[in-house]
């Protein structure tokens, strides 16, 4: 099976811009995609997801997304492989080797980012570096509780909207307004709490058009934009 490298994270990002992923990180990069998520944790484990997807678009639908971490040579964490989806809708995903920060990030956006591509044409590279710039230059940050199997647990919020200033939004104008929301907080397993993107109707008043969430087993449902 092909392998990512151990910073298969930071290749997400400097595969838009090797020189400045390479030296420079907001915070909003740090907390999602730099960080340590794995580094307490005992492995062999997996991290249970489950993924919804409604709208007016396409069909909705429930499913999971199971994350497994077996431990490194030297016992460290972690080695990861996931299950993405079930059954005909099952998406092949190759490991990460001395996985940090949580490839279930990662593999969320690859997918995000064909979808993107599904509906648009456009080139997988340019949708990363749209994702990659918004988080750098421009995530809306904020505090948040939320439950957790019951109990209240601090999470940190960053929000952004990768192609609301995109200069060639006019070929896909309406999914322009999509946004990407990343739950964070080390006070869960794995530190990714959730992941949501949203595309609205043209019509406030109308339902979005897509709308998918990733949460972690045990999570409750973060508050609407």
């Amino acid at each position: 099976m092909k392998a990512f490298p151990a910073l298969a994270l930071v290749g997400f990002l400097a595969a838009a811009s090797p020189a400045l992923a390479a030296t420079d990180f907001s915070a909003a990069e740090q907390a999602v995609f730099m960080d340590n998520h794995l580094g307490s944790l005992q492995p062999p484990l997996t991290l249970h997801y489950v993924f919804h997807k409604t709208g007016t678009l396409e069909e909705a639908f429930d499913d999971k997304v199971d994350l497994k971490l077996t431990a490194q040579p030297d016992g460290s964490c972690c080695a990861a492989d996931a299950q993405f989806f079930s059954g005909k809708r099952a998406v092949a995903e190759p490991a990460v080797e001395g996985a940090k920060g949580n490839p279930a990030i990662l593999y969320f956006l690859e997918r995000d980012i064909k979808e993107m591509q599904r509906l648009t044409k456009g080139q997988p590279n340019y949708f990363r570096k749209r994702i990659r710039m918004a988080v750098y230059q421009g995530a809306t940050v904020r505090d948040l509780t939320l439950p957790y199997k019951g109990k209240p647990v601090a999470v940190k919020e960053f929000s952004i909207t990768p192609y609301l200033d995109d200069p060639n939004r006019s070929r896909f104008e309406k999914l322009a307004n999509k946004s990407y929301v990343f739950l964070m907080s080390s006070a869960v397993p794995g530190g990714l709490y959730g992941i949501r993107t949203r595309i609205n109707a043209e019509s406030a008043s109308d339902a979005p058009l897509i709308v998918e969430e990733m949460l972690l087993d045990g999570a409750g449902p973060p508050p609407k934009p």
